[in-house]
């Protein structure tokens, strides 16, 4: 099996296991009876919704940059690190399958947008 089809394979199980454990999420946190108790129980309550959908919004980018990755390796731009242009090290494909980056360019990235938030920063 090649690189790409193994990356590929494993970018697909992470998928699936992402939206399994958003449905199960899903379930746990609509089984829970939200409007009944308290002050201190609705206030659990809305910590619990809080944290559900924070969680949420996490696994729905996640499968974004899966997705992004999926589509990637169809297009032929799969382990081309977006801001180098150079090839992204198998280590760390197979650490962060769906990463945009290589090390280097993920370094220059981050550089780049500290910079921008200091600029900001002094904007204000």
């Amino acid at each position: 099996m090649t690189p790409k089809a193994q990356h590929k394979l494993s970018l697909l199980k992470m998928k699936q296991m992402l939206l399994n454990q958003m449905s199960f999420l899903k379930a746990e946190f609509n089984l829970v009876d939200k409007s009944k108790g308290d002050e201190s129980d609705q206030s659990v309550a809305h910590q619990e919704e809080h944290s559900f959908l924070i969680t949420q919004s996490r696994y729905k980018f996640q499968l974004m940059e899966i997705d992004y990755a999926l589509s990637r390796i169809e297009n032929g731009s799969y382990g081309i690190c977006e801001e180098t242009l150079e090839p992204i090290e198998d280590v760390r494909l197979k650490a962060i399958p769906w990463t945009r980056y290589s090390i280097e360019g993920a370094e220059i990235r981050e550089a780049t947008l500290k910079k921008a938030d200091r600029r900001k920063m002094c904007a204000i």
